[in-house]
């Protein structure tokens, strides 16, 4: 551990976060965390914990961390549709070559319908990004 410590700490929930001050300049020299708000990312919501009123510096130390956590988010979504573009792949690969009738059976119904979901709501993304000409 750093010898100096983050003047905030971010308990992940999920829809946001549980935040924390955290102290070490008391007599015992221990670490205490001081829950000071709870942070919804969804809609935006700061709501201080219990009493308490947060200051300025507290406000913008939360928004610095919703904002970094937004683009995390939205990062990790587009990695996992990545993924999914790469699992597809395989899926294809599998059926072609490894897959049993029995195998097939259990999944291709269900396959091919979340494969006709995803394609419709492509189609019409793809449709209302085109310029109307």
């Amino acid at each position: 551990m750093s010898a100096t410590l983050p003047e905030y700490y971010f308990r992940v929930r999920e829809n946001g976060a549980a935040v924390y001050r955290i102290d070490t300049e008391n007599r015992q020299r221990r670490i205490e965390m001081d829950q000071i708000a709870v942070v919804n990312i969804r809609n935006g919501e700061i709501k201080p914990h219990g009493q308490r009123t947060l200051t300025e510096a507290d406000r913008a130390e939360i928004a610095r961390w919703m904002a970094e956590r937004k683009a995390l988010l939205a990062q990790r979504d587009i990695d996992d549709i990545h993924r999914t573009i790469d699992h597809l792949n395989l899926t294809a690969q599998w059926a072609q070559s490894k897959a049993t009738d029995d195998q097939l059976e259990q999944i291709t119904d269900r396959l091919l319908l979340a494969m006709h979901d995803l394609r419709t709501v492509l189609v019409r993304k793809k449709a209302d990004r085109l310029p109307k000409g």
